[in-house]
């Protein structure tokens, strides 16, 4: 795929589209609002680190525009927090460990802690489109979440490049520390907005397991494989009765 051409076109298509009908409003419910201040600052970075780090050409183009469309989505986030009456947040702790991380890594390094935010932003924003009971919020969170699948097996590309090189059991060393740190983080997400997440409808357990499939599905790009689908755990408290 040509990734500049993806994201020139998408970013065509966002010039032309009208933004989502601020004026009618929306309501959040005050643990959901708080989970949405926080993604709202993780957001909106100014990328100039990974842009910094992008060398030139085509890539280096590609990644401006996709830190714009991750731009835009801190904007949207804002307004809709602002049209529900709630303000945003200067910082999170979460967001500061993140960064802090990423600038202290190569390119390829900094694309592993970025896969794996957007891996979670997967997850999480399908939950905030399927359970948020506000038309607004919904169609705000299927706006992110159609680029964030598109953001990931951008990345997965470029990391596919960056092992190229490695030994299978190099990189396999790799991929086990870094399923490592993608659990932690998602037990760590999961933990801290639970309360949303449950009002969205979504367990913290079937959440990580969401995240952890796909993540696997997001290695299986990197290795050159055509991703597998597995099955979704679901806690046995959430099964039907009647079945194992």
């Amino acid at each position: 795929m040509n990734w500049l051409r993806e994201f020139e076109a998408e970013a065509e298509r966002r010039r032309l589209r009208e933004d989502p009908p601020w004026a009618r409003g929306a309501r959040l419910h005050p643990d959901v609002a708080k989970s949405v201040q926080r993604f709202q600052v993780g957001e909106a970075g100014d990328g100039a680190n990974l842009i910094a780090k992008a060398g030139d050409g085509d890539y280096l183009a590609a990644v401006k525009l996709f830190v714009a469309e991750e731009q835009n989505h801190a904007r949207m986030l804002a307004e809709l927090l602002r049209v529900a009456g709630v303000p945003t947040i200067a910082t999170h702790w979460s967001d500061t460990v993140f960064v802090r991380l990423r600038r202290a890594l190569g390119l390829r390094l900094e694309l592993m802690v970025l896969l794996i935010a957007e891996v979670v932003a997967l997850r999480y924003y399908r939950a905030l489109r399927d359970g948020a009971d506000d038309p607004l919020v919904t169609q705000v969170a299927a706006r992110i979440l159609a680029d964030e699948e598109r953001h990931v097996p951008f990345h997965c590309h470029r990391l596919r490049i960056g092992f190229a090189g490695f030994s299978k059991p190099v990189r396999a060393a790799v991929f086990g520390a870094w399923r490592v740190l993608l659990l932690g983080v998602a037990v760590t997400v999961a933990a801290d907005h639970g309360p949303a997440l449950h009002r969205l409808g979504v367990g913290r357990l079937v959440f990580v397991a969401d995240v952890l499939t796909a993540f696997e599905a997001a290695l299986a790009r990197i290795r050159g494989e055509e991703p597998k689908p597995k099955r979704v755990y679901v806690p046995k408290r959430a099964r039907p009765r009647g079945l194992d």
